[in-house]
């Protein structure tokens, strides 16, 4: 498989307005293809099945089967497109369940285009990490592969930060070029400047990113945040 390719995605969603906006936030993350939106899970299982797909997001209230039954009906086919379950459903017992049944992640609404972006993002390091390893993998090449759909984020932060947000952030100025600015960053997770300088501050903090004035414009030098590499 060629790593570089888009990971193609099924949006499996009842609400028609809720699928369509999941489906936006496919087409705005990189890296990823929408391949179809479906509205039941007899529908989800039917695509899955005429057309090769990698991830799936699965709403767990479907109008004919619940999601954890659409989830089983799809490892016992042997369909090998992961699945991240997008749900209000907060019930532990279905999370453990999803779990055990095999989900990549878990995200629940409501939630921002921030969030779901740090998510495929971690979904889609997980999926490169394992990608072109061939027949078998060493156990640094699992763990990494784990490590990015399990982020270390530490479990206090301040507050007011989420570490779905921290996590988009800090994805963001890892894959970045060169050093970006608050406004650049803000711009690019459509977020405020001033929230977005409140991570890019947490982050400096903690010495994960290096601030460095930025000369060249009006007033003061603005800062900007490169990843430590």
């Amino acid at each position: 498989m060629n790593a570089e390719r888009n990971i193609t995605v099924l949006v499996v969603e009842d609400d028609a307005i809720v699928a369509e906006a999941h489906a936006e936030y496919v087409r705005r993350s990189p890296g990823f293809a929408l391949g179809g939106v479906v509205h039941s899970g007899t529908d989800a299982i039917t695509s899955l099945s005429a057309s090769p797909t990698d991830l799936v997001l699965l709403d767990m209230n479907l109008p004919d089967l619940h999601g954890l039954d659409v989830l089983r009906r799809i490892r016992g086919a042997g369909v090998p497109a992961d699945v991240i379950a997008i749900t209000a459903v907060r019930d532990l017992a279905v999370v453990r369940s999803a779990m055990s049944a095999g989900i990549a992640q878990y995200l629940i609404k409501p939630f921002t285009y921030s969030a779901f972006s740090a998510k495929l993002a971690s979904y889609r390091e997980y999926h490169l990490n394992l990608a072109g390893q061939g027949v078998s993998a060493t156990q640094s090449e699992v763990d990494r592969a784990l490590a990015a759909l399990r982020p270390n984020v530490p479990a206090v932060l301040p507050k007011g930060l989420s570490p779905d947000t921290l996590k988009a952030v800090s994805e963001l100025l890892k894959a970045a070029d060169a050093p970006l600015s608050a406004s650049e960053v803000s711009a690019a997770l459509t977020m405020s400047r001033i929230t977005v300088r409140r991570y890019l501050e947490h982050l400096g903090a903690q010495r994960a990113v290096l601030r460095t004035p930025r000369y060249g414009t009006r007033g003061r030098p603005e800062l900007e945040y490169s990843w430590r590499r």
